[in-house]
């Protein structure tokens, strides 16, 4: 059985090609498998629901720092398809897992993340505890980048295109290539701009270019109930 799947280009903030597929990829493939069989004859489709549990390396992280399940509890909330503009839709997956970047000098930076999909949206929320602010970073980014404010703190505007990743569940056959239109919204961690952000992603099944009024909408709801989003105020 061949699946497919769109994971972000790039993790939050301004980090390397792919940090979060690289976070997300393990447990999506064990989300395909939980979730991706057709229910059953005369049945309703149920929510998907965040994946219990830490693994222990996400227990051990530093204590101010959100989990991927932290991250998904809050992405994963009952009118999420009503702030995409969808009301009725029913999220099929919903997860959430750890990762790093390691730097050169070997430090290890935490980049949790989550990502929940509809029938036409798909979200990703991702943290980074980097020392980079978040404020001039557009000039980083290129043509279109968008510096503004979010919720009293600095963030930038941005697009992107998901990577569409390719494999079978015995893990054979995997490939991938240019995937679908996304819009980016990388907010920092504290109104000082003190180091480190939040980002939450946005895409459409049918490949259309999500509306920033919606990314916003959701970004402006979600992020204010992410675990110690208030202790950085």
């Amino acid at each position: 059985m061949a699946d497919e799947i769109d994971v972000p280009n790039r993790g939050a903030g301004a980090w390397g090609q792919a940090v979060a597929a690289v976070a997300l990829v393990g447990v999506l493939v064990v989300g395909l498998w939980a979730f991706g069989k057709a229910p059953s004859p005369g049945s309703e489709p149920r929510p998907a629901t965040c994946p219990g549990g830490e693994s222990e390396k996400a227990q051990r992280q530093a204590p101010r720092h959100v989990s991927g399940a932290q991250l998904c509890e809050a992405l994963n909330r009952a009118d999420l398809a009503e702030l995409l503009g969808t009301p009725g839709e029913t999220a099929k997956t919903a997860d959430g897992g750890g990762g790093t970047v390691k730097l050169a000098g070997g430090e290890e930076i935490d980049t949790p993340s989550a990502r929940v999909e509809f029938a036409t949206y798909t979200v990703t929320l991702s943290a980074s505890y980097d020392r980079l602010p978040v404020g001039g970073s557009a000039a980083l980014l290129g043509d279109g980048a968008r510096q503004q404010t979010v919720l009293g703190r600095p963030a930038v505007l941005d697009s992107d295109r998901t990577i569409s990743l390719r494999f079978r569940l015995d893990g054979s056959d995997a490939s991938s290539g240019p995937g679908v239109p996304a819009r980016t919204l990388t907010v920092a961690r504290d109104a000082k701009d003190s180091g480190g952000s939040f980002e939450l992603a946005l895409w459409r099944a049918d490949g259309g270019v999500p509306d920033d009024a919606v990314l916003l909408r959701v970004a402006e709801e979600v992020l204010p109930t992410v675990q110690g989003w208030a202790t950085y105020d």
